[in-house]
């Protein structure tokens, strides 16, 4: 038996520079960290022949006995049928794939599933993949086989985990740069970060396409735009590692400006009344995570004025979820031949020692 777990990501600036459209010009970065909201997949051995993949979430069910030449396009199981697909690979095995979070919430959990189910079968197959592979794989079999409209920032958190300046370069190829905060720093950051569930899932294809159909125009609207916000995220990068935290607060008020330049489907008139609401009540900066739309609203928020807009939510109906950073990225946390008898996994046992905020108030 195998089980890996792989975490989605918060976006804190140089969103929309990480699709080619935008890096192929002029290169793109992006801010980001990885949170402690995972996707898990575990793995059980079969004896028939067949792949069987169960999706909690979505509570479906297939089974195949020839995974590897079946369409992907389309189908409720797409991802990690294309990942089979990929690695060219029909083994006898249970996938059982489950969420901490609904799909559709801009936090990458698309990406997340797809980096997870490579990491867990790379495994399995004694494929030694760096992160770097696994992101780019990743990534290629959502936008080339899956035909999706995505960037690149996404597979790379999940792969990478943790505090994060990223690179797209013009050729192609990415840095993975990590911000390295002393411990007390990045928990004081932690604690000043909100994430409100504003009860909009969507599929950000569309605003996707929009952006990279408008960013190949060289003097459009878009580009100018995302040019700001690209130089924000090198900005916000700086002043973390100089520790001026409600500085990048400001920062993320000019990001989410310079963002609904983008495109006018980023925000709606409801995220606009509910990210003025928390302003009101003491929230420094903020935006809509992922291309926008729906999803979470992150805020920046000083501790003196949390539950201020605590309140000031929770009367909209609005839900908070606590979370902290993940520091590991994707990663197989048992791999135990004992529970199936399945020779091809290995014999230890791994069990990470972070503990989350929410686990550690209560401690």
């Amino acid at each position: 038996m195998l089980i890996a777990r792989s975490p989605v990501r918060v976006s804190f600036g140089g969103g929309g520079t990480d699709l080619p459209a935008y890096f192929q010009q002029y290169g793109g970065a992006v801010l980001s960290t990885a949170i402690d909201k995972y996707f898990y997949t575990i793995l059980r051995r079969r004896n028939d022949g067949c792949i069987q993949v169960i999706s909690s979430d979505l509570r479906k069910l297939e089974r195949w006995t020839d995974a590897d030449i079946q369409s992907s396009k389309g189908t409720d199981l797409e991802i990690p049928l294309a990942v089979l697909r990929h690695l060219k690979c029909t083994p006898s095995v249970d996938l059982f794939l489950a969420s901490e979070i609904p799909p559709g919430t801009g936090l990458g959990s698309s990406a997340t599933v797809c980096v997870n189910v490579l990491r867990i079968m790379s495994e399995y197959m004694k494929l030694e993949l760096s992160r770097y592979e696994v992101a780019e794989r990743a990534y290629y079999i959502a936008r080339e086989m899956l035909g999706n409209p995505v960037g690149k920032q996404d597979e790379y958190a999940a792969a990478f985990g943790g505090l994060n300046y990223i690179q797209f370069h013009t050729n192609g190829t990415v840095s993975v740069d990590p911000i390295c905060l002393n411990p007390e720093l990045s928990r004081e950051l932690q604690s000043n970060l909100m994430l409100f569930f504003t009860g909009a899932s969507h599929n950000s294809w569309n605003i996707l396409q929009a952006q990279e159909k408008s960013t190949k125009q060289p003097s459009s609207i878009t580009v100018d735009a995302l040019h700001e916000v690209r130089e924000l995220a090198d900005t916000m990068r700086d002043v973390l590692r100089r520790g001026e935290l409600d500085r990048f607060g400001e920062l993320l008020h000019d990001g989410w400006r310079a963002k609904k330049r983008v495109s006018s489907q980023i925000s709606t008139p409801l995220i606009d009344e509910l990210y003025e609401l928390a302003r009101h009540h003491g929230a420094i900066g903020g935006k809509i995570t992922g291309a926008g739309g729906g999803g979470f609203l992150l805020l920046y928020v000083p501790g003196v004025c949390q539950e201020r807009v605590r309140e000031a939510f929770a009367a909209k109906g609005l839900r908070e979820m606590v979370f902290g950073f993940d520091r590991d990225g994707a990663q197989v946390i048992v791999n135990e031949p004992f529970l199936d008898g399945d020779t091809e996994s290995g014999t230890r046992w791994h069990f990470t020692e972070y503990i989350s905020r929410a686990t550690a108030a209560r401690i």
